[in-house]
């Protein structure tokens, strides 16, 4: 089993920053690829970015910028640096990762931790 734990979110004003942290923890053989989603109230999960094992970064438009993805791998920890925060960055974040556990490979899903923009 894997567990996804994610620490970071809050409330902050327009233009300011946080930071977001997600460790995976379990029997954990690899981890491929690594992320966050988002989900805002009314609205569908929409995936913000993704870091690879390896690999490059990937944002989505409305993110690029302004959020930095990165990973510690010796820690099993994705990150993601959000600045100059706007309003509609408001939702629940989720982080995911694809791991291998006991040689099978599935996505495992953070709890959720919510952003809030607003003054």
């Amino acid at each position: 089993q894997v567990q996804l734990v994610e620490s970071g979110g809050g409330l902050v004003q327009p233009g300011g920053s946080l930071r977001l942290s997600c460790a995976a923890s379990g029997i954990i053989f690899s981890i491929n690829d690594m992320g966050w989603y988002r989900q805002a109230p009314g609205k569908e999960r929409e995936l913000v970015a993704h870091i690879p094992s390896g690999g490059y970064a990937s944002y989505t438009d409305s993110v690029k910028g302004r959020f930095t993805i990165s990973r510690d791998n010796a820690k099993n920890t994705v990150y993601l640096q959000m600045n100059s925060l706007k309003p509609e960055d408001t939702a629940v974040y989720y982080c995911y990762s694809r791991t291998n556990s006991r040689g099978v490979w599935n996505d495992y899903w953070g709890q959720g931790t919510q952003v809030t923009v607003s003054s």
